[in-house]
């Protein structure tokens, strides 16, 4: 619950989701001392009421926090348009159309085709439509990337000499690079997940949690033992405090433009997954550390990996070493 209160006079309460229309005109009127203002409330039917159904079943609360907190912003700004439109008057073209709205990135409207989904899909298992009018609408196209840079060993090195041991900067790298977990999963990674000397954890992710045992390699548990790291987690701040993914990001991008390393924690991930699989990690062995499932991701890296192998002993047969000189017919040696 939010109150506000001018001076020492009495506390207000601002009702309405955080942030929405509604709490910034209760907040406006309280600070003005106007009259408050009633709560708009979206009819029965509506798509507003439909997300908040939707918020309230266990499809919802059982997505990562990360997700819910993605699909929030999405939904914000659905509703502020089109919050009190009946939700079945959605339709595909509907979809369509919000997905093309945010053509010039793709990724924006990937998650809000995925949005859509997980809320029609929803609401159809729980019989409020007939049909899911998201469930035809395909991505957009992606444009032609390799997504985040991965990062080589001479990155490694080069942040490695510009954050010795001892360096909360350091501790950062060893512990992306020695589990290859993302970023939102780093940040939470502490002492009390570790047992034996491995490390259990249930990584978030919008498929569904996994949990990965990551035993702590010698590289990590030296980082580790130089710190600095907080209580709760061995990723910390300025001031020993534990970091969110967001603000672990800006800063590690930071640390590494100090170190003339321009590329981010996710390329970290990236030359943790190819280094297992050049050094004979299986598809399950890779699914097992990075915590992928369905072999797709694992089997990049695999083949990736078995075709530097085999070129590597292959090149050989581009020159054939036992060619043989035979006589020309004027007596001449031709090769």
């Amino acid at each position: 619950m939010w109150f506000v209160r001018l001076g020492r006079g009495l506390r207000t309460r601002i009702r309405g989701d955080y942030g929405s229309p509604e709490f910034w005109a209760a907040y406006q009127a309280a600070i003005t001392g106007k009259a408050h203002p009633a709560k708009a409330v979206a009819g029965v039917g509506s798509l507003a009421w439909l997300v908040g159904r939707y918020r309230e079943a266990s499809a919802w609360t059982h997505l990562s926090l990360a997700t819910r907190r993605q699909r929030e912003n999405i939904f914000k700004k659905i509703l502020e348009t089109a919050g009190r439109e009946p939700y079945t008057s959605i339709t595909e073209a509907t979809v369509a159309a919000g997905r093309d709205r945010r053509g010039d990135t793709p990724a924006a409207g990937r998650h809000f085709v995925d949005t859509l989904r997980g809320l029609f899909k929803w609401a159809k298992g729980a019989g409020l439509v007939a049909l899911d009018p998201a469930a035809g609408v395909p991505y957009p196209s992606k444009r032609k990337s390799q997504g985040f840079a991965a990062w080589d060993e001479g990155d490694v090195a080069r942040y490695e000499a510009r954050w010795p041991l001892g360096t909360k900067e350091r501790v950062w790298l060893a512990v992306l690079l020695y589990t290859g977990l993302r970023r939102g999963d780093a940040v939470r990674l502490g002492r009390q997940h570790v047992r034996d000397g491995v490390a259990t954890l249930r990584t978030e992710k919008s498929q569904g949690e996994v949990e990965v045992a990551l035993p702590l390699l010698p590289p990590l548990l030296e980082a580790l033992a130089a710190g600095p790291t907080s209580d709760l987690a061995y990723i910390c701040g300025e001031r020993g405090q534990p970091l969110t993914k967001e603000s672990f990001g800006n800063l590690f991008r930071d640390a590494c433009n100090a170190a003339s390393v321009s590329k981010s924690a996710h390329g970290v991930r990236k030359i943790a997954a190819t280094l297992a699989a050049q050094n004979g990690a299986t598809v399950p062995q890779l699914e097992a550390i990075f915590g992928w499932r369905g072999g797709r991701m694992a089997s990049h890296y695999t083949e990736t990996a078995d075709r530097r192998r085999m070129a590597s002993d292959a090149m050989g047969t581009l020159v054939n070493e036992n060619r043989t000189s035979i006589p020309s017919p004027k007596g001449k040696v031709r090769g």
